[in-house]
C-alpha cells in the first residue's frame, strides 16, 4: 500500500466470531492512497490483531476468495476501493451471508459446492478419450449461451446476495443454476436430461423469485438470473415433451 495521506483514519467494524455467536469490533485504520478493503483487513491483522481470520489469494480479482460483505453488500475486497464504499469514513466488514462462518471473515464453502454438484454441475463427456474430436461451432446459439456463463469462478458473491437462499436454505442458488444452464447448452455434455431433472426438484430453479441481486452483484458481470429463466423454460418444455 502507498502510505501517503495517513493523517486521516477510518472507523472499521469487523465481525469477530462464528455462526454460533460473536460481535463487531471497532478498529482505527489509517487512510492510504488507492486503499482497498482487503488492504484494510490485512492492516488490522498485521498491525493490530494477528488472530483475525480471513481468506484471500491472488489479490488481483482473479480467484474471488477474498469475498466479504462490505457495508451490507457482497464484494471482492481486493477490487473494492475504500473511497468508493465508505460512508462518513466508516466501514463495516462481515463474512458472506448465507454460509456458515468458521471464524471471523472466513466462511465454510461446503454448502455452496454441495449445491453446485447437486444441480448436476459435473461435466459428463459425450465422447471417450480416443474418439474423434467433434467440432463445436462457436457461432451456434447454444455455444454462445453456454459461453455466457463459463467465466464464473465460484466466489459465492451471488449466493450471498440471494434473498431466496436466505429464505430457503434448500435453494440451489444462482451459481449452481448458472453452471447447470451452461451444461444444458454444451453439446459436449452428455447429461442434459440429468441436469434438467436435478434443477426441477425441490430447491431448484422454480424457487427463484427473480429479485436480480445475483446479476447485480456478480463481479464478472454474468447474468445468473437469465440462466435461471432459461432453466425454467427448458424444464417446462422437457416435461411437456415427456
Amino acid at each position: 500500500m502507498n502510505t501517503s495521506n495517513t493523517s486521516a483514519s477510518l472507523n472499521v467494524s469487523v465481525w469477530r466470531g462464528t455462526s454460533d455467536g460473536g460481535e463487531f469490533r471497532s478498529y482505527q485504520v489509517p487512510v492510504q492512497s488507492n486503499q482497498t478493503v482487503l488492504d484494510v483487513v490485512t492492516w488490522i491483522q498485521q498491525r493490530i490483531d494477528n488472530t483475525l481470520s480471513y481468506r484471500f489469494a491472488c489479490r488481483v480479482g482473479m480467484c474471488g476468495s477474498c469475498a466479504m460483505t462490505v457495508n451490507g453488500e457482497p464484494r471482492w475486497t481486493c477490487r473494492t476501493h475504500v473511497n468508493n464504499v465508505t460512508e462518513n469514513a466508516t466501514l463495516e466488514i462481515a463474512p458472506l451471508r448465507n454460509l456458515p462462518v468458521i471464524k471471523d471473515l472466513t466462511t465454510n464453502m461446503d454448502p455452496f459446492f454441495d449445491k453446485w454438484i447437486k444441480a448436476g454441475g459435473v461435466h459428463e463427456p459425450s465422447a471417450l478419450r480416443n474418439d474423434p474430436m467433434v467440432p463445436v461451432n462457436p457461432e451456434s446459439k447454444a455455444r454462445k449461451v453456454a459461453s455466457e456463463g463459463v467465466e464464473c469462478i465460484n466466489c459465492a458473491v451471488c449466493y450471498s446476495a440471494c434473498d431466496t437462499v436466505a429464505a430457503n436454505p434448500d435453494y440451489l442458488g444462482p451459481a449452481a443454476l448458472q453452471r447447470a444452464w451452461t451444461l444444458v447448452n454444451d453439446v459436449k455434455h452428455n447429461g442434459k436430461n440429468t441436469v434438467l431433472s436435478a434443477v426441477s426438484e425441490s430447491g431448484g430453479c422454480h424457487n427463484c423469485h427473480s429479485h436480480g441481486s445475483c446479476t447485480r452483484y456478480c463481479p464478472v458481470e454474468l447474468n445468473p438470473m437469465k440462466a435461471v429463466a432459461g432453466l425454467k423454460k427448458s424444464t417446462v418444455l422437457s416435461l411437456l415433451r415427456s
